[in-house]
This record gives structure tokens, sequence and C-alpha cells, in this order.
């Protein structure tokens, strides 16, 4: 497994390596050794498995003190991530990944980043490996469209979202801090 180059510090784009043939394919998804050297040393508790259609966008949620561990087994998302660290030079800055059943990519999401996705293939099962176990009253999250973090989604116009993310406040709206700015 190798780590890839990102734009934002903290998340982290891992690329395995994958044995393939006329038979198919094999790779090691999670080896605890392998990870830490790479910079992802969280003691994961919980696997979830989503299944979506095409056009459908999940997000931007979190949960505080929470990473995640994002991998598309079947098809393909759009992925992406938001730095949401009260006092972080790249607050509200974001970023997206291509993840899919070809390249096999995962992407660690740290704690204090928020996380979505959006459908590319006809289907897309997403696989999240996260370091606290799920707690609603503690999950938050703000809205996919929010044109003041500027979200670039493909097919924006044409996405479906739950009612729950259609209804999300704004970044803004959540009072986290972003970094303080210096008149020097």
């Amino acid at each position: 497994m190798q780590k890839l180059p990102t734009k934002l510090i903290g998340p982290i784009l891992l690329a395995p390596v994958v044995h393939g043939d006329e038979r198919g394919f094999f790779l090691e998804t999670f080896r605890r050794s392998v990870l830490a050297d790479l910079g992802v040393d969280d003691a994961f508790v919980q696997d979830n498995h989503s299944r979506s259609r095409q056009g459908i966008v999940r997000g931007m949620h979190f949960q505080p003190g929470q990473a995640k561990l994002v991998r598309c087994v079947r098809g393909a998302i759009h992925d992406v991530v938001v730095d949401i660290r009260p006092g972080s030079p790249q607050f509200g800055q974001w970023e997206a990944f291509g993840l899919d059943d070809v390249e096999h990519h995962q992407l660690y999401v740290p704690d204090g980043f928020a996380h979505g996705f959006c459908v590319l293939s006809e289907l897309a099962d997403v696989t999240y490996r996260i370091t606290s176990y799920y707690d609603p009253e503690t999950e938050s999250g703000f809205a996919f469209d929010d044109p003041e973090v500027g979200i670039a989604w493909p097919d924006a116009d044409r996405l479906t979202a739950s009612a729950r993310d259609r209804g999300a406040p704004r970044l803004a709206e959540l009072g986290l801090a972003p970094a303080a700015v210096s008149d020097a």
C-alpha cells in the first residue's frame, strides 16, 4: 500500500497493491502496521456499509472524535472532505477524490473533517471503517451545496439528497471557528 498526494493536510489517500489476473483480483485493504507506517494509527471500532444509486449525494457528515477509512467496493463515487477543524488555516477548504472498484483507493478522513460523496455509477457500495461508535446525539453535518464552501459536485443540479441532507444548515451556522486572520 502506498500514500498518494493530497492537497489538504490531514486526509490520506491510499493505493493498495492489486494482484490481478484472468481470475479476478486480490488486494489487502487493512493491515494495521502498514497503515500506521503511512500515518493512519487509529483504532477502528465499527464497520458500516452503504448502497446508493446513481445521482445520490450523502453528506456533508461528521461526528466529533471520529475518523473514517472509506472505500468504494462496488461502482464509483466522487468523494469529498472538508476541513472543519476550529482554528485550522484550511478551515472550509475541500478536496475531492475518485474512489471506485477499479483502482481500489481508500481515503482516510481524520477527525475534524466532514465527509460526503455522490454516486457516479449505476450503483455504489461504500464501506466505512470508523474510530468511534455512531452516536446520533453528536453526529452532525452541513449542507452539501453550501455556496460558501463551494464544492464542485458532478451534475450538481441532478443530485438527490435525503430530507436530512437537504435541510442541513450551512457550515457558517454551525458555530465552528475558522482561523483568526492577522492584519499584519
